[in-house]
């Protein structure tokens, strides 16, 4: 049986942590940050851990994380945009809460992530090209665990919010 608890997954940039912070504000649940929550547990931001222990590493603690965080109830938790990678995480999300796969372009993606400079897979020379390649690696893995898909391009967080409401009050 699925616990009482909402899972956002998507790409970096598609608004996870912000729409789950609106939403918490809207229910009983708690809202966590799979990466912030990971940040304050190792006392160092993600692209130290990139840095120090490589994607591998961090996919390690990452998975740790969701281990953890999945077993709770009455949650909204934003995963990081690749948590999909692991199996294993995918299956504690998929068996331990309501999925909600947030999904957009890659341009609309770009607009939203150019300003910030801790994404450390984006550090490319062309991160438009990276993030449609890893819009192709991911989707599937999303579509695959997700229990509802929402499309953000041109759309606001008040409309977004509206349509998240409903999925919530059905549980």
């Amino acid at each position: 049986m699925k616990n009482d608890n909402f899972f956002f997954i998507g790409m970096p940039g598609v608004g996870k942590t912000t729409l789950g912070k609106m939403l918490a504000q809207h229910t009983q649940h708690i809202f966590i940050d799979a990466d912030h929550f990971l940040m304050e547990r190792m006392g160092v931001d993600i692209p130290t851990i990139f840095a120090l222990e490589g994607e591998e590493g961090f996919r390690k603690r990452e998975a740790a994380v969701i281990e953890e965080l999945t077993g709770r109830n009455k949650i909204i938790l934003a995963t990081g945009g690749g948590a999909v990678i692991n199996p294993v995480n995918r299956s504690f999300l998929s068996g331990r809460g309501t999925v909600i796969y947030l999904e957009a372009t890659a341009e609309t993606l770009l607009e939203r992530i150019r300003p910030h400079k801790d994404r450390p897979l984006l550090q490319v020379d062309n991160p438009l090209k990276k993030l449609k390649s890893l819009i192709i690696e991911r989707t599937p893995l999303y579509r695959e665990i997700a229990d509802h898909t929402i499309s953000i391009d041109n759309k606001s967080c008040h409309q977004l919010l509206q349509t998240l409401l409903p999925i919530l009050e059905k549980k």
